[in-house]
Parts: structure tokens; sequence; C-alpha cells
């Protein structure tokens, strides 16, 4: 029997916190953040709406 997907789960840094926050600033897509953070691109959005911050949709 094959175990359950399992998230790995890494607690955010400040630093990353930081980051997020600028990037988002700048209007930078999900995707982009997500590439520059090395996270999931969930991970972002969930961290983002925690913190009450807006990321640009691609148009």
């Amino acid at each position: 029997m094959t175990k359950p997907f399992e998230r790995h789960r890494q607690a955010w840094t400040a630093d990353e916190i930081q980051k997020l926050h600028q990037l988002a600033k700048k209007g930078m897509a999900l995707k982009a953040i997500a590439k520059a953070l090395t996270r999931s691109e969930e991970s972002v959005k969930d961290r983002a709406k925690a913190d009450g911050l807006g990321i640009a949709k691609l148009r």
C-alpha cells in the first residue's frame, strides 16, 4: 500500500515574508514570486492571503 501524499510545510522565515511583501508591492505575478522564493504557488498564495496582501494576476 502506498503512503498518502504529504506536504513538507516549511516554516516561513522573516526574510522570506519581507521579500514576499516587497515582490507583491512591485506587482509581480504569483508564479514569479513563487519561483523567486522557491516555494509552491499555493504556499505563496496562502501566506499572502494570511498577511492581507494582494497578488497581481497575469493578463
